[in-house]
């Protein structure tokens, strides 16, 4: 899944967006891409070279004529690419790649490619506007290539309104989801992230550790396998997955109504949420103030619905239901009886404390169970890719 291990070739032209290619290039090389970015002869008026050049630690083709490496070396790029990107794209480069005119080595390259293309345009407003890169925009799309909208703003010449590039980790994510088989393609997909809250008294609440990373990780994996994806999010400090339909809870109760108010539409359910066992009885209208004839204060609590196991008594057998479990001792066995006791399919287990998996961390350690009796471990690695295993794991599972 991903660019990892994938050859990449980044096109820059002449824009004052360029150095954001920069970025883009760095975040390709860190998720294992293999890049040779090709530059017009304008963009080596707004960016360097050199810099591409270090960065990528391949040459950087730029004439077709005066390339020491190959006489026929762009051939040989788009023989070998598993995908281009052209960011910034100007109009002119547009207009050259719609029509088929090869007069530079980004162009010329481009005619030769039959991988997945993705072209992010960047320019002034009333120049994206006008009907012809419109209509320009319109041939390469339908020709297949992927074309990803401008963002809006204020532009470098002033202007207000579409034409910025979007930033490159947006332009990275989906590079990736071009990039991804579609496997989860017509399905619905319900997620839950995150702590929930629960309020002791204006000021206070009793929460857990969770940061709604591993959950956020599995619905960008789902939407970028095609996935329909709801997203049911306590209070975490992520921005939402691209694509996904998120909605913030705060409360258990807050987020049973919303997993139960969108179950009947999923075909599978992935709860992730590290949800409150128990809340305070009677949560206070004002502060509580601190009383200094006593050091003590008594906290009555009272359990909260047990979200999982409701969903598991009302999922029909066309559903599949994942489960999560952080525990501290005795991992399989606890998993297990999850599984029976809250009609489970699949539960993702983990022991917490490590301080390089689990709640917090960018990182995770699992071990998969199911209901046939078998499990799979998921060795140390990043919740992104742990995301994908289980996931390949569902979709294995359900046929």
């Amino acid at each position: 899944m991903g660019v990892e291990k994938k050859n990449i070739l980044l096109g820059v032209t002449g824009g004052i967006a360029a150095y954001k290619s920069v970025e883009l290039l760095r975040l390709l090389k860190k998720a294992g891409a293999n890049v040779t970015v090709l530059l017009t002869d304008s963009a080596l008026k707004f960016v360097g070279r050199t810099t591409f050049e270090v960065l990528s630690e391949n040459p950087v083709l730029s004439d077709l004529y005066f390339d020491t490496h190959s006489s026929v070396r762009h051939i040989d790029l788009a023989a070998r690419a598993d995908a281009v990107i052209i960011a910034p794209a100007t109009a002119n480069t547009i207009a050259k790649l719609a029509w088929g005119i090869a007069d530079n080595a980004l162009s010329t390259t481009l005619l030769a490619v039959t991988c997945p293309v993705m072209i992010c345009p960047s320019m002034n407003t009333d120049m994206y506007q006008n009907l012809r890169v419109q209509r320009n925009l319109d041939i390469l799309e339908k020709d297949g290539w992927h074309i990803l909208d401008p963002d809006s703003g204020v532009l470098a010449c002033k202007t207000v309104g579409a034409g910025r590039l979007p930033e490159p980790w947006f332009i990275f994510d989906r590079v990736e989801a071009m990039m991804t088989q579609k496997d989860l393609s017509g399905k619905k997909i319900l997620v839950s992230a995150g702590p929930t809250v629960e309020a002791i008294d204006p000021v206070r609440f009793v929460s857990n550790h969770s940061s709604g990373k591993m959950g956020y990780a599995i619905a960008r994996a789902c939407e970028k396998r095609g996935a329909k994806v709801t997203l049911v999010s306590g209070p975490v400090g992520l921005e939402p997955p691209v694509g996904v339909e998120r909605i913030n809870v705060e409360t258990c109760e807050e987020m049973k109504d919303q997993m139960i108010a969108n179950l009947d539409q999923a075909d599978i359910i992935i709860k992730v949420a590290a949800v409150a066992d128990y809340k305070p009885i009677d949560p206070k209208a004002g502060k509580i103030k601190k009383n200094n004839k006593t050091k003590e204060l008594c906290l009555s609590m009272i359990e909260t619905p047990d979200i999982l196991k409701l969903i598991g008594k009302k999922k029909t057998k066309d559903q599949f239901l994942v489960g999560f479990a952080a525990e501290t001792d005795d991992l399989e066995k606890n998993a297990r009886l999850k599984i029976e006791k809250k009609n489970l399919d699949m539960i993702a287990a983990n022991l917490v404390g490590a301080s390089d998996s689990g709640f917090k961390a960018d990182t995770n350690k699992v071990k998969l169970f199911f209901k046939d009796g078998s499990s799979f471990d998921i060795p140390l690695m990043e919740k992104d890719k742990v995301a994908d295993i289980l996931l390949d794991h569902v979709i294995e599972k359900m046929g």
